[in-house]
């Protein structure tokens, strides 16, 4: 049986820019307040990191920082995804030797491929590498989804041991093909607990960023037993989520974090600030969760 890389919340951290690349000093204290606050796993250079944006010897250097900084204290998981598969497997290997403990890889997007090309793409970098690989389906990005068949092949892989899923509408088909202890993540904070009933074992999440630890005690409560409070809890955060997710992420996420005083800095261009009527909203639900001062969380 493989064991999970981590069971709980794991943040898909964002990446603090400034003028002239990125923040090192707020980066650390992002990852320590993360750890502090009880977090499971960190993701960088994810999605919500922007790693599109960030050329190679960027993104290398986001992952040496993070597996430094982290010294072990929770895993890391390092995003390595490309529509390219020998750059996937280069990077790939990168974070391997940076200390990473798992990597996450995205579906090709652009230029996309068959379902026996992801299978083959997968396969490719798992191959590369000997630390566990976590797949990232999330079809609304890449419009390229991972069917479950094919799910089911990869989670044969030895190495290949979790998936990142959004589309929750193939849960139930995936989780009956996909071996025993493939390991299924929430790709979405608003579907933690439905997730979690078909035997999932966390989130990789955008919230957790700034309620670390109220986003690993759904998932905690869940499997502890307390469906109830999970459920709850879930449903407290529903306004909290959709405020977070108004506007194309983590455009909204970095807007909330520098309204409670966290000075992340601004999204990367084509990333733009949010409208005025979108600040007013953020600004509200963060008035409403009490979350306009860090040191309230």
């Amino acid at each position: 049986m493989r064991d999970p890389i981590f069971t709980g919340a794991g943040t898909a951290i964002i990446t603090p820019f400034e003028e002239n690349g990125i923040n090192y000093r707020k980066f650390g204290e992002l990852i320590d307040f993360q750890i502090d606050n009880g977090i499971d796993a960190i993701v960088v250079c994810g999605t919500t990191g922007e790693a599109s944006t960030m050329p190679d010897e960027e993104h290398k250097a986001a992952i040496d920082f993070a597996v430094r900084k982290t010294g072990k204290r929770v895993p890391v998981i390092a995003g390595a995804g490309s529509n390219d598969t020998k750059h996937a497997i280069d990077l790939s290997r990168y974070c391997q030797d940076a200390g990473a403990d798992a990597i996450l890889s995205v579906t090709p997007y652009y230029n996309k491929t068959s379902q026996e090309g992801l299978y083959r793409h997968f396969k490719s970098i798992a191959d590369s590498v000997d630390i566990p690989v976590i797949l990232y389906n999330v079809p609304s990005r890449t419009a390229l989804n991972i069917e479950p068949s094919t799910l089911a092949r990869l989670s044969e892989i030895e190495n290949i041991v979790a998936v990142k899923e959004c589309n929750f509408s193939q849960m139930l088909e995936s989780r009956a093909l996909c071996r025993s202890d493939f390991v299924f993540y929430s790709g979405e904070d608003g579907c933690i607990v439905p997730l979690l009933s078909l035997g999932g074992k966390g989130v990789i999440s955008v919230m957790s960023n700034i309620i670390p630890a109220q986003t690993s005690k759904i998932v905690k409560d869940y499997l502890k037993g307390n469906t109830k409070e999970s459920m709850e809890l879930q449903i407290k955060l529903g306004d909290l989520i959709r405020a977070l997710f108004c506007d194309v992420n983590p455009i909204p996420l970095k807007e909330a974090m520098n309204l409670m005083g966290m000075d992340v800095g601004l999204c990367r261009a084509p990333l733009v600030e949010m409208s005025l009527s979108g600040k007013e909203r953020m600004k509200k639900t963060l008035i409403k969760y009490d979350l306009l001062q860090g040191d309230k969380l």
